[in-house]
């Protein structure tokens, strides 16, 4: 079955940096365009970037742009989230999605604190 496993959450002070990875299982995941979403206490889930199946195309959120920057590793099966200057209203819970198929991840959590 389809499996998407995320990992590199933690704790972070403000402009600090991670590296969120997601490791995909149970299907032909270079033909799928992948997505990262995030969730904070409160609010909506809301998109932070998408990559298309080869990786040639990506679009952020307005508030991550120029900050984070998404890739993927066909060979490895595996999307990434690098997440630079990081502020405290970054901290949520960021899943790795394909949304138009309803497969998700369940999350890694983010914090950024001082």
């Amino acid at each position: 079955q389809v499996q998407l496993v995320e990992s590199g959450g933690g704790l972070v002070q403000p402009g600090g940096s991670l590296r969120l990875s997601c490791a995909a299982s149970g299907f032909t995941f270079s033909s799928y365009a992948m997505s990262w979403y995030r969730q904070a206490p409160g609010k909506e889930r809301e998109l932070v970037a998408f990559i298309s199946a080869a990786g040639g195309r990506t679009n952020y959120a307005d508030s991550v742009k120029g900050r984070f920057t998404i890739s993927r590793d066909n060979a490895k099966n595996t999307v990434y989230l690098q997440m630079n200057s990081l502020k405290p209203e970054d901290t949520a819970v960021y899943y790795c999605c394909d949304p138009s198929r309803g497969y998700w991840g369940r999350g890694t959590q983010v914090t950024v604190s001082s």
